[in-house]
């Protein structure tokens, strides 16, 4: 037995079963629930799933055109469960989870696993004597466990006003105070899971949290943790009478939600090349002008559905180019203030529903860009960036599908056969939602045409 399985359950005895945690192409958690006994086995690779995982839409349907449906009998393959990542499930009785990954029929890696991608961009850092570091942000509403009449999401009530909120009333203490059974949970529960949880603001919209989690170097241990998480951001949610939502733009008229990377890298002393080594911030500037290079082909990693793309507006905090800048939130990557030693990039992109592995790719990967490549990525943004420069990246879902499949650079570190099948994947999911007829259709066309 694995020594950090054997401690686990010396120290946890009474768990009796299991939640296999394998995250799909846009990072949904899927899996099966497993006796003890069955997951010691699956733990020594004695277990399989269906290869199918990978070729999902959001709501679980099969894509076809994937080619990993019929083409090979919706065949399974071995499972492969990360002993580190076993934690107790607080809101369960006697239950763990452990996440996992599909390999190949051979134990090799499976292409198409979100965790095998990020993989393999961390491992062409060494040739560099380079580890990545990274923190995560992740912004999310809490809403009402119940849906209007129309079937749309609501804010929930609040006593200290006797309705829900209607106005943003960022950074006070009384929003938090307001949800307080949610939050005393959150920071119990990573407590008990081994998440760095940071600290909790109220953002810019009623409803709308952001929690910031602790940086590591461990770059799927960074992924993993952001999908627990969320899974443990949902469970608090359903514990305290609410629902969370990390859908991009919950609400037309209210903020978007992000998902912003932090990201530094160090040498093998452990110095922050951005900025304790000579010739720091040219090395930084290299690195973001391969993040520019990779933005528009990595868009739709970084906003997978159609809710995504509502998110990227003038004015919303969303970035629409890709900007850099010195303490600036208008940009993409900003330079955030502080001390030298904590130089970073702050990546700004990604919306709150993005898949944790393959946004943490994405950053790697035009930071390699960069490492590799060399550039430069213009002046630095001084003011609003929205009134400076027009939109310059793919902010609909067709463009950002066609700017994936179309040879795009991000072939060299996600690999062509992923990003066909990724791309594909969200083709049809588009092909689906866009032949949907919406509540707005009738309102609008029913009577008047």
């Amino acid at each position: 037995m694995h020594p950090l399985v054997q401690t686990f359950f010396d120290e946890h005895p009474l768990v009796e079963h299991a939640d296999l945690l394998l995250p799909d192409l846009v990072g949904i958690p899927r899996g099966k629930r497993i006796p003890k006994a069955d997951l010691l086995s699956a733990l020594e690779g004695g277990s399989i799933f269906t290869s199918s995982l990978y070729s999902l839409d959001t709501t679980g349907s099969n894509v076809d055109r994937s080619g990993l449906v019929w083409e090979e009998g919706d065949a399974d393959r071995p499972l492969r469960l990360e002993p580190k990542t076993l934690r107790v499930v607080p809101w369960r009785h006697a239950s763990c989870q452990v996440v996992g990954e599909l390999t190949d029929h051979d134990g090799s890696p499976f292409p198409y696993s979100p965790r095998t991608v990020l993989a393999k961009v961390v491992e062409r850092f060494a040739a560099f004597g380079l580890t990545p570091c990274a923190a995560l942000e992740f912004e999310f509403y809490l809403v009402d466990k119940a849906l209007n009449r129309d079937g749309f999401a609501m804010l929930p009530h609040l006593d200290r006003l006797g309705r829900p909120a209607r106005e943003g009333e960022v950074w006070t203490h009384e929003t938090l105070d307001d949800f307080d059974d949610f939050f005393e949970r959150v920071e119990q529960w990573c407590d008990q899971q081994g998440l760095p949880y940071k600290g909790v603001v109220s953002e810019y919209s009623p409803g709308q949290f952001e929690v910031n989690l602790g940086h590591g170097t461990d770059m799927l241990q960074v992924a993993d943790e952001g999908i627990m998480f969320k899974r443990l951001i949902k469970a608090a949610a359903r514990a305290s009478g609410h629902r969370a939502t990390f859908m991009a733009k919950p609400f037309p008229e209210m903020a978007g939600s992000g998902f912003h990377v932090h990201v530094s890298l160090l040498d093998r002393d452990g110095r922050n090349v951005f900025s304790e080594v000579e010739g720091g911030e040219a090395t930084m500037k290299r690195c973001i002008a391969g993040m520019q290079r990779l933005l528009g082909p990595s868009m739709l990693a970084l906003a997978p559905n159609a809710n995504s793309y509502r998110r990227f507006r003038l004015l919303s905090y969303a970035p629409t180019t890709g900007t850099w800048g010195w303490n600036n939130r208008t940009v993409a990557f900003r330079i955030p203030a502080g001390s030298a030693k904590a130089r970073r990039i702050e990546h700004r992109v990604a919306g709150a529903d993005a898949n944790p592995y393959l946004v943490l790719a994405s950053v790697l990967a035009g930071i390699l860009d960069g490492l590799e490549k060399g550039g430069d990525p213009g002046r630095p943004v001084v003011g609003n960036a929205y009134e400076q420069i027009p939109a310059s990246i793919p902010i609909t879902w067709e463009d950002a599908i066609e700017a994936m499949e179309n040879k795009s650079p991000l072939h060299d570190y996600f690999g062509a056969e992923f990003c066909r099948v990724y791309s594909t994947c969200r083709d049809v999911e588009r092909e689906r939602f866009v032949m949907r007829i919406t509540p707005t259709e009738y309102e609008w066309y029913l009577s008047m045409v």
